[in-house]
């Protein structure tokens, strides 16, 4: 009779080690498209990453490098001070998006261009997204505001 007991019971214990194991990757494959890493323009010169990988880029808009073209593209570079990445994006973009301004894209790098899908400005201007301010940090380029 114990036997059977115990028999049962490590039955029911794998059974629930299967179940979670099938629902962590589940889980895991649905938020796989969900999640995208943020790079700074020197790790993304440093090791570019695969054309169909979508991540974060963010820095500073270049001084002069803004050109609005004849259709909805936009190219411009961002840099955090010790690397720049030319950028591309079509759509509208934000009203507080320019040059000398902080920025996070998300999209591809495709051909040496990152291909933007979404660009996201700073609200204010005091606020800067604060991978960018890390970035700016790292490569000691950042400035505290004044008040």
């Amino acid at each position: 009779m114990k036997s059977l007991k115990k028999t049962r019971r490590i039955q029911i214990i794998i059974l629930a080690f299967v179940a979670l194991a099938i629902s962590t990757g589940l889980i895991g494959y649905a938020l796989k498209d969900g999640i995208n890493y943020y790079r700074s323009p020197t790790e993304v010169l440093a090791e570019p990453p695969s054309e169909n990988e979508v991540f974060r880029m963010g820095g500073l808009v270049a001084d002069g490098s803004l050109v609005r073209g004849q259709s909805e593209t936009v190219t411009f570079s961002v840099t955090d001070g010790a690397a720049v990445v030319p950028v591309a994006y079509t759509g509208v973009l934000p009203d507080l998006f320019g040059e000398n301004q902080g920025m996070i894209g998300t999209g591809t790098y495709v051909d040496g261009t990152f291909q933007a899908t979404e660009i996201l400005a700073k609200h204010d201007e005091d606020y800067m997204p604060k991978e960018v301010l890390d970035s700016l940090k790292e490569s000691g380029v950042y400035v505290e505001p004044t008040s």
